[in-house]
């Protein structure tokens, strides 16, 4: 890819500003040019879209986003050793490259989209992830002001997005996800591709959005499932007797002495409505 943008490659970006990638704040910097324009790829056309992007770090897939045609890309950077890395990148490409440096916890990513087309690819930092998930599947209006989530996690954290009943990893994720989302794993990244490797594999999951997902208040969902897998393994008349017990699984028409895992999200959803 260096040929195909001209930037000079990552190594030496990174050895240029003295980028060693610092634990405390999650960082693990992908410097395979092709494995970021795969990621990249999995998003889709990015034609006339704005992208957002958080932990961009020295810029690999936001290189690899801008050259596969993204209208723009909004980049935000807790990092302040990594702005000048990134404005040479601004540099190359005029007007397509906003660099926001601040907490992406605390980003208005809704206000930032300003009603535009927007996707969200990310190498996210192993710290924030899961929370950095959990707030663009809850925004204030449904459907949601992104139009796709391509996003890199620990594979384990990838297992619990896409599982369904029945599967050791689905939890709470697992039924948030499965909700409002259609979601998949779309390929496995190695330790050895990142630097420091880390010592789990990553894989990388889309999201896209259900356009109609059933009708359920956030707040009980939330509940209804905090209290099924808080004690997974007990019978739902056990875990769930803090909100009711056997009168509300009677009520959802559900089996008292099943388990939450064997719960589909139709069913949880329907425990959250009769709550």
């Amino acid at each position: 890819m260096a040929a195909l943008d001209g930037l000079p490659p990552l190594r030496d970006v990174i050895q240029r500003h003295g980028l060693d990638a610092r634990k405390a704040l999650g960082q693990n910097f992908l410097l395979d040019l092709n494995l970021t324009q795969k990621v990249a790829r999995t998003a889709g056309s990015l034609e006339g879209v704005t992208v957002f992007e958080v932990g961009p770090g020295p810029g690999g897939l936001t290189r690899a986003i801008l050259a596969l045609g993204a209208e723009k890309v909004i980049a935000v950077e807790r990092d302040s050793r990594c702005l000048p890395a990134l404005a040479e990148i601004s540099d190359h490409y005029p007007g397509r490259l906003e660099v926001i440096e601040g907490d992406a916890l605390k980003t208005d990513f809704e206000a930032l989209a300003d009603g535009r087309p927007v996707k969200i690819i990310a190498n996210l930092p192993y710290n924030v992830g899961t929370q950095l998930l959990v707030n663009w599947l809850l925004p204030k209006q449904w459907p949601p002001f992104w139009q796709s989530l391509t996003l890199m996690f620990q594979k384990e954290v990838g297992e619990r997005i896409v599982a369904a009943e029945d599967d050791d990893h689905y939890g709470r994720l697992g039924v948030l996800c499965g909700w409002r989302t259609s979601a998949h794993m779309a390929f496995d990244i190695s330790p050895q591709a990142f630097t420091p490797p880390p010592k789990v594999t990553s894989t990388v999951v889309h999201l896209t959005p259900n356009e109609n997902p059933l009708p359920c208040s956030i707040d009980k969902l939330e509940k209804v499932t905090h209290a099924a897998f808080g004690q997974r393994r007990k019978m739902l008349r056990q875990s769930l007797k803090p909100l009711g017990g056997e009168a509300l699984l009677g009520k959802a028409e559900i089996d008292p002495q099943r388990r939450a895992e064997t719960l589909s999200v139709a069913e949880f959803v329907r425990l959250a409505n009769c709550l």
